[in-house]
């Protein structure tokens, strides 16, 4: 919903000096969980395609559509992957970037990333809209 408030101006831009822009960190949140639940229970989370570092790169200009579609799409992925696990799944191993996890670790980890990212979504989107917001 955050995303949805900000106006389209304000999607790159930086909000301090050493941040990420709005558009930046939902870029990188798409593409983090769209590489961490393909293959969520048979690969290593981090995937060969994924451009983590070119994630960090500036938005400005970036169109809307195409910044909702990178944003959903990793959701896409992650809740088609939440579908198809069991409890029976929670015990088992999987690979984040070379570093063994139970599927509950990563979740929680997963979890905890993405709410970070949330959290700084939502306050650029207040700073962006001003007072008021």
């Amino acid at each position: 919903g955050a995303l949805a408030q900000i106006p389209d101006a304000a999607l790159g831009r930086v909000g301090t000096e050493f941040g990420n822009s709005p558009a930046t960190i939902a870029w990188h949140v798409g593409g983090n969980l769209a590489s961490r639940f393909t293959d969520f229970l048979t690969s290593d989370g981090e995937k060969p395609w994924r451009d983590r570092e070119g994630e960090f790169g500036t938005r400005e200009g970036v169109k809307r559509a195409e910044l909702m579609a990178k944003w959903e799409n990793g959701w896409t992925v992650l809740f088609d992957t939440l579908s198809t696990l069991t409890d029976a799944d929670l015990s088992r191993s999987v690979t984040i970037r070379g570093v063994q996890l139970t599927v509950a670790e990563a979740l929680h980890r997963s979890l905890a990333h993405a709410a970070s990212h949330a959290g700084q979504i939502v306050l650029l989107g207040r700073m962006a809209r001003g007072a008021g917001a």
